[in-house]
């Protein structure tokens, strides 16, 4: 398993804007933490990635919007530093919906 970041920035200006962006927030809540509004982390198999990645790229419209996968290096705590308000969880522990 690896640890990625996702971000994605997506045109709002029309309906159809709001609605890929509501698309692509739904797909990565199902991967991965919120740690921004338009940031997760994500604890992925490569073949994971590969789909959520093929879903994501589907969901967005090339000319206005972008999405942005960086693949952290580990051990994690040691590359990432963190302030202010909310606190990170282990995405390597237990996760209880």
């Amino acid at each position: 398993m690896n640890e990625w970041l996702i971000t994605y920035d997506v045109s709002v200006v029309s309906l159809a804007g709001r609605r890929r962006l509501r698309r692509v927030a739904k797909l990565c809540e199902g991967h991965g933490q919120r740690v921004q509004y338009s940031v997760f982390e994500c604890r992925l198999s490569d073949a994971q990635f590969v789909v959520l990645w093929e879903k994501l790229t589907s969901a967005i419209h090339e000319v206005e919007d972008t999405i942005r996968a960086y693949r952290l290096a580990e051990p994690r705590e040691r590359f990432i530093r963190t302030a202010g308000k909310g606190v990170p969880f282990d995405l390597r522990g237990p996760l209880v919906l």
